[in-house]
């Protein structure tokens, strides 16, 4: 089954949070078109300045954004401080109609704001973990690269992004195509 992975992109956002899960979904799409669609969306399209100055032109608007199955929220340092109502609404509404929501790092305080997080187990960067567990509304663990809830998924760190991306790929599509891309990116895994 062919799935579309669409990946929220915003001022400032960190650059691994979001190019670590991109390259896996997009190298699974290289081995097999028929898995995946993945593309980029942020708040008016084009262009997005990222925390360390990459500029990344998104595929879509909020506004046109095709309806997604899996939805990646990467994080940004001092998102949890301001005020977005446009990208929480956004987030809200666009995982509200996915099959699966993904954190990667600070990007957990992001789906907290939008009432994904309420009442379940997750992680998130160290820099945020205090700020997730401030509101009282989840279960936060330590020392976990990423943790399954089910329809939502966080990530800790950065890195931890491409874990959870391939652990997705192995959940969704199968153990074989998650070993295709492993040995295409590379990838290997800490024991």
């Amino acid at each position: 089954m062919k799935r579309s992975v669409g990946i929220v992109l915003f001022a400032d956002v960190t650059e691994l949070g979001f190019i670590g899960p991109w390259q896996v979904f997009a190298t699974l799409r290289q081995i097999d078109p028929d898995t995946c669609r993945v593309f980029t969306v942020s708040e008016s399209g084009g262009e997005v300045r990222c925390g360390g100055s990459l500029r990344v032109v998104t595929d879509y608007a909020f506004a046109s954004a095709p309806r997604m199955d899996v939805l990646v929220v990467p994080g940004r340092h001092g998102a949890e401080s301001d005020d977005q109502p446009a990208l929480i609404t956004y987030i809200r509404q666009a995982g509200a109609q996915a099959d699966l929501v993904v954190s990667v790092c600070g990007g957990a305080l992001l789906l907290e704001r939008a009432g994904f997080l309420h009442g379940k187990r997750t992680t998130t960067d160290r820099a945020s973990t205090d700020l997730l567990r401030a509101p009282g509304t989840t279960e936060v663990v330590d020392g976990e690269r990423w943790v399954d809830a089910g329809a939502v998924i966080t990530a800790a760190g950065g890195t931890a992004g491409i874990d959870a991306a391939l652990y997705l790929v192995r959940r969704l599509w199968g153990e074989r195509l998650a070993q295709l891309v492993e040995r295409e990116l590379e990838y290997c895994a800490q024991t």
